[in-house]
């Protein structure tokens, strides 16, 4: 049989076995799923085992501090002298499902509805990351052998900032293991339904809360109001002062180290088949929602996928329950993030983000600021990779058309990591859409992309 056919004629079981791991709420950011953690880990290294030993598959668990790590390692029998190794990263830690009362279906009991399949974790990552396995299963059990080395290293910890796999990659027997020419990589969407995508860049991340304190208690805002400064409303008003109104960030030196968009990928970007007003009419958005917010100079896709960006994430103060409490709260709090771009450091941008607090925090407020995780963007230089041109014929022979290259605005926390240590090449093709609710209730995935991001992974290997 060959490998295509193998790969179709087991559509039923791949989806099968999608579905047995979506339903371990294997989330990350809650230690009462701890258990849940080592039960999806313990499902891989068995799915890796059930290859069957006589292919030379080797599988682990590697434990940490955190939630134990996936490896598994493929060695051909007479590999070619330049044969490359391939790595293929993913995550099976998934987000909180909150809030549950958004969701028409449950979201770690998968539902099919018009071809997709919804879950937490159907689109990240769960379902992208299985395109691969399933791959190499279906080349080893049609034809015995893969053209190349092949590894898999698939984290809990993605969710919250890779602490555990970050620690592992600067150690010594991390770089050893994960020694690599390439790294697969599938997180990210494709830019159209259909539409293969190599993704060749992503933002990094810097993630912080800021923790205020006023008076020693909740105070009644009849009594002390005007007289006390209140927690949440120098919360408001610092958080507005760290943009302008266009979005543009006023920390010290943000932009030193920015680099500027090519006129090459400018024009590339262009040439995209984008429908601005469709895609703010998806958000229930008016059309000219991009004349209203957003960095001046830039297009929709060059703010989202190139340019910085800072955004609240949460906020946290006073009486949050039904019906009024006249207080003054004696704490506010929020979590905010800024999105980076390629040359950008963390620490860096985290320094600068004190001086500029310390500048503006009101006398009668104490504060604290928590750097929670933060790593760089990277970008992958398309002309020197030798693996752009494998991918991207693999792709079109299995979407039947080319693919198109864009970057990310979303961060894949360790990747970078990777990408520097390990001296890699990084490919992002990944099989989700921009309206499967990543993040979201109601997450989705395209049964239709599931079943061609393995037959393209299997392409893509097999050419190697």
């Amino acid at each position: 049989m060959q490998f295509d056919d193998y790969i179709r004629s087991n559509k039923a079981d791949f989806e099968s076995r999608l579905f047995e791991i979506l339903r371990i709420p294997s989330v990350s950011a809650c230690s009462e799923n701890k258990p849940d953690m080592c039960r999806s880990a313990d499902w891989l290294v068995r799915q890796f085992q059930s290859f069957g030993t006589e292919f030379g598959m080797k599988s682990e668990l590697i434990e940490t501090a955190g939630n134990p790590l996936v490896y598994a390692e493929y060695t051909p029998e007479k590999p070619a002298a330049d044969a490359p190794v391939i790595l293929i990263y993913g995550h099976y830690d998934v987000q909180p499902p909150d809030p549950l009362d958004l969701w028409k279906t449950p979201p770690f009991e998968p539902a099919v509805h018009n071809g997709n399949v919804y879950a937490r974790g159907a689109n990240d990552d769960k379902g992208q990351s299985l395109t691969h396995l399933f791959a190499v299963e279906s080349l080893l059990k049609t034809e015995g052998s893969l053209p190349c080395k092949v590894k898999f290293i698939l984290e809990g910890e993605e969710e919250v900032g890779s602490q555990s796999l970050h620690d592992y990659v600067y150690s010594e027997t991390g770089k050893r293991k994960l020694a690599c020419d390439c790294i697969l990589v599938s997180d990210t969407n494709m830019f159209a339904p259909g539409q293969p995508t190599i993704t060749y860049g992503i933002r990094g991340i810097l993630a912080a809360e800021l923790h205020l304190t006023g008076p020693n208690r909740d105070l009644h805002s009849g009594i002390y109001g005007g007289a006390v400064y209140n927690p949440a409303l120098a919360l408001t008003r610092i958080l507005a002062q760290f943009t302008d109104a266009g979005g543009k960030i006023n920390l010290p030196n943000f932009y030193d180290d920015v680099l500027a968009l090519t006129d090459k990928e400018r024009k590339q970007f262009t040439a995209l088949p984008f429908d601005e007003s469709a895609f703010f009419a998806d958000l229930n958005l008016p059309p000219d929602s991009a004349s209203c917010w957003g960095e001046a100079g830039y297009s929709v896709n060059e703010r989202r996928w190139t340019r910085p960006s800072f955004d609240i994430n949460g906020i946290t103060a006073g009486y949050q329950g039904r019906g009024s409490k006249t207080i003054i709260p004696a704490k506010a709090s929020a979590k905010f993030t800024f999105r980076l771009v390629p040359k950008q450091e963390p620490k860096k941008i985290f320094t600068s983000l004190q001086i500029f607090l310390a500048g503006i925090i009101p006398s009668g407020i104490t504060w604290e600021l928590e750097r929670q995780h933060g790593e760089a963007a990277m970008c992958l230089d398309l002309d020197k990779s030798c693996f752009v041109e494998p991918m991207s014929a693999a792709l079109e022979k299995t979407f039947g058309r080319k693919p198109v290259f864009i970057r990310e605005g979303g961060s894949v926390p360790i990747i970078a990591d990777c990408h520097q240590v390990l001296g890699a090449d990084v490919l992002f093709t990944g099989w989700g859409q921009e309206d499967d609710a990543i993040h979201s209730p109601n997450e989705k995935f395209s049964l239709e992309s599931f079943q061609k991001g393995i037959l393209a992974s299997a392409q893509f290997l097999r050419s190697l």
